[in-house]
């Protein structure tokens, strides 16, 4: 029966769309039910005074207010520190050297074995330089650099990717119209690699929002409300991970928490599209009127 579905094109094809839709369902039932259990369980517990207010209890009670804030100051600084290097190394792989010569496949090669090293490594890595060596203590200062070192590999292969795919036609058009490559590539190739540079943005975003093991080693875990960037301040992903393993009673505010840490993602992702999209727009505007 089997070999006779498949000598027929017709129930061939329907064969294949009904295990495509199969997938389907089953990649988005994996997605949407971690998703859909946090904010069921966490919706209750999110209100104003949820938001606005410190912890009490050692998280039992009150709020996540300090924790929002110290987790805003350290993916600031991870992010401060780590997209400068990170388009500069992507600038270098696209127009500073041969894309596909040894230092090109040197600097590709280590990117991505940075980024596969765990993330418990990094978080060593930064107790030992950040807070000892350079003696920034438990702090999200140290937190925020080490975190920027952990997210960098990927943040700058995401950028190389995204300046690749634009500027594959652009940069022979820019040379025959006898444009430089820096003219070229801030007029032409940034406009049109925005939308790629938002989507590693938003990736390491995301990683820097949802990471523990880094923290733990270099942040700390105060959870009153920071000062400046050299105290000690816990991110809600381990104030999360605090209430749901070391803190009896503390489960229904750590689904709060992972509802609210769901709702910062997605005002991060829509802010970065809309100041990307307004960038875009203005660098076109820019390139029209010259």
């Amino acid at each position: 029966m089997m070999s006779s579905i498949l000598d027929n094109p017709v129930a061939r094809d329907r064969l294949w769309r009904a295990l495509l839709w199969t997938l389907t369902v089953i990649a988005s039932a994996a997605l949407l039910w971690p998703i859909g259990m946090v904010i069921v369980e966490g919706v209750g517990a999110i209100s104003p005074a949820f938001l606005t207010s410190n912890p009490e209890n050692a998280g039992r009670a009150g709020g996540i207010a300090s924790i929002l804030v110290s987790t805003f100051m350290i993916v600031g600084v991870s992010l401060g520190a780590s997209l400068p290097p990170a388009f500069a190394i992507a600038v270098m792989l696209t127009e500073g050297c041969d894309p596909h010569g040894r230092i090109a496949a040197v600097m590709r090669s280590s990117l991505d074995i940075l980024a596969g090293i765990p993330s418990v490594v990094f978080g060593l890595f930064g107790l030992s330089l950040f807070c000892r060596q350079l003696g920034l203590g438990y702090s999200i200062l140290a937190g925020g650099l080490t975190l920027g070192c952990m997210i960098l590999p990927t943040l700058a292969r995401a950028l190389t990717t995204a300046l690749e795919a634009s500027g594959a036609g652009h940069r022979g058009a820019g040379a025959a119209l006898g444009l430089t490559r820096r003219a070229v590539l801030l007029r032409v190739i940034l406009p049109v690699a925005l939308p790629g540079i938002c989507a590693g943005i938003i990736l390491a975003l995301t990683r820097a929002l949802a990471e523990t093991a880094v923290l733990l080693f270099t942040s700390g875990y105060s959870d009153r409300m920071p000062s400046s960037v050299m105290d000690s301040g816990r991110s809600i992903s381990v104030h999360i991970y605090e209430l749901s393993t070391n803190v009896p009673g503390g489960i229904g505010n750590a689904y709060g928490s992972a509802f609210a840490l769901l709702l910062v993602l997605a005002v991060l992702s829509v802010s970065v599209h809309a100041s990307l999209a307004w960038m875009q727009r203005r660098m076109t505007g820019t390139r029209a009127t010259h």
